[in-house]
């Protein structure tokens, strides 16, 4: 099993992070985190997992941070860049934390928090080496190292520790199912307050010893420009990401447009995640790119899970097989295993997989069986091995007239009628039918109700074809890219 700060150590020359100030090594990462780990301590032997909520920007100082904080043996917890100051005193309050670490320009919005809740602000101008005889730690890996926060789309957010170990065992299975090295360059453009970004690309990224870029913000042109030049030969993205970067392409010029797609099938691999990835982003960025790009499926509480191989057959529409060392079960209702082909609950059990919630006894119980089997609330169907998601059980699974209807299901029909750009399927509360299916649309230019809803009774049964339309110019979404359904929901009652 790699250890996480093991390439710091054997490929101390090599350029570790690339962001706005530069090139930074491995070595100077390692030199400049333990530095900063110490200056946390600030005399004490070991913080003994205390929670420090952090709110750096993208860059070599976001991971000197995060590692200086495990270093000194607290808990990080990565702060939204722009939550509201509601939320992120949410977040600080729950992890109970008792430092909070930010950069110059996010000092107004914490200033009033700090001094509510009293507790010790340090701002960063940067990280710079100070001479420092304080010895470092030595922490177990049974310690919490990371809290995370669900995205909270039904409730309030949850905060979901993980340890040291269980984040080496979600970013070892995925080392070896991408078949990472220390020769790969990749960049990071997901948030980093989410499973995605910080497991998936950054800390893989530097576990292997590879070249990460951090940009402040994302630009298709910034990414096709590290394409182009052969900077990088990795990628990973959210559908969201993949719309806007075929936006980007479909403006381009002829020319323009074979020099990128040329550029993008040197690349050895390209990921979507965290959201469905609808079969004609998938379809369309195979023409562009010449990847089938491989989805996978997992959660803030289990890592990674399920996903589509490295080498072999990628299945549009599918998330893929269980990943090397991760049980998954598809039972129903009643908890009992379903059949080939027959909708279930995905549940998970494995090294990966978290331990409970946050300071939430209740939620823990609530989300795992009797024999620790991690309840999802994901429905999925399983066909010769592969998985496909159906939806939330809450959200993307109607209940109406008897029926259980797939809201993706519908969307992927919806996204085929000429006009629609995209689109949010949702159940509405009715007192006849339970749910009636409603579906708010995004379109190029308007779009003719009648004309769609004939198209929709073409390609599938009536019981499952929307009742009711709304026609909106953007879809309500969280900071991943999500399509927050709940304020969709609440469109239709407009």
């Amino acid at each position: 099993m790699i250890s996480l700060f093991e390439a710091s150590k054997k490929f101390k020359d090599k350029i570790a992070i690339i962001d706005n100030k530069g090139s930074h090594t491995y070595d100077q990462l390692a030199a400049h985190s333990d530095s900063f780990a110490s200056l946390i301590l600030d005399g004490n032997a070991d913080l003994e997992e205390m929670s420090i909520s952090f709110m750096v920007n993208p860059g070599f100082d976001y991971v000197c941070t995060q590692w200086a904080i495990w270093k000194a043996g607290g808990i990080a917890v990565p702060l939204c860049l722009s939550y509201p100051e509601d939320a992120l005193k949410y977040a600080i309050q729950n992890t109970t934390s008792k430092i909070i670490i930010c950069n110059v320009q996010y000092e107004p919005i914490l200033l009033p928090i700090v001094r509510a809740l009293d507790i010790k602000l340090i701002v960063l101008e940067s990280i710079t080496l100070y001479p420092s005889t304080i010895k470092l730690p030595i922490i177990d890996g049974s310690r919490n190292a990371l809290i995370l926060f669900t995205s909270g789309t039904t409730n309030l957010p949850k905060g979901v520790p993980t340890t040291h170990d269980i984040i080496a065992a979600q970013v070892n299975v995925l080392l070896d199912a991408w078949k990472w090295s220390d020769k790969d360059s990749t960049v990071c453009i997901l948030p980093l307050h989410h499973v995605h970004g910080i497991i998936n690309v950054l800390t893989c990224s530097l576990a292997i010893g590879a070249t990460l870029y951090m940009p402040t913000s994302f630009s298709a042109s910034y990414v096709f420009d590290l394409i182009q030049n052969e900077r990088i030969n990795l990628f990973m993205a959210v559908p969201t990401i993949y719309f806007k970067l075929i936006s980007f392409w479909d403006a381009a010029s002829v020319v323009e447009q074979k020099i990128i797609s040329s550029s993008l099938s040197k690349l050895r691999l390209m990921i979507s995640g965290s959201a469905a990835l609808p079969v004609s982003i998938l379809e369309k960025w195979k023409l562009i790119s010449s990847h089938i790009l491989l989805e996978r499926y997992g959660m803030t509480e289990i890592g990674m899970a399920i996903s589509n191989p490295y080498s072999g057959t990628r299945k549009a529409g599918y998330i893929g097989m269980p990943l090397p060392g991760v049980a998954i079960r598809l039972v129903d209702e009643n908890g009992a295993n379903v059949k080939e082909e027959e909708p279930g609950e995905i549940q998970v059990k494995g090294p990966t997989v978290f331990h409970g919630y946050w300071n939430n006894t209740k939620a823990t119980e609530e989300s795992f069986t009797s024999d620790k089997w991690f309840k999802t609330g994901d429905m999925a169907i399983c066909k010769k091995g592969y998985y496909k998601i159906l939806g939330r059980t809450s959200i993307d699974i109607i209940k109406s007239g008897g029926y259980k209807l797939s809201a993706l299901e519908i969307e992927e029909v919806l996204r085929t009628f000429e006009g629609v750009l995209d689109c949010a399927v949702v159940g509405i509360e009715n007192e006849e039918w339970g749910e009636i299916v409603g579906a708010a649309i995004v379109g190029a230019n308007p779009i003719d109700k009648e004309l769609l809803n004939h198209f929709m009774r073409s390609k599938m049964p009536s019981y499952k074809v929307p009742r009711h339309y709304i026609f909106i110019p953007e879809l309500p979404r969280n900071a991943m890219g999500k399509v927050t359904k709940k304020d969709v929901k609440i469109l239709f009652n407009n």
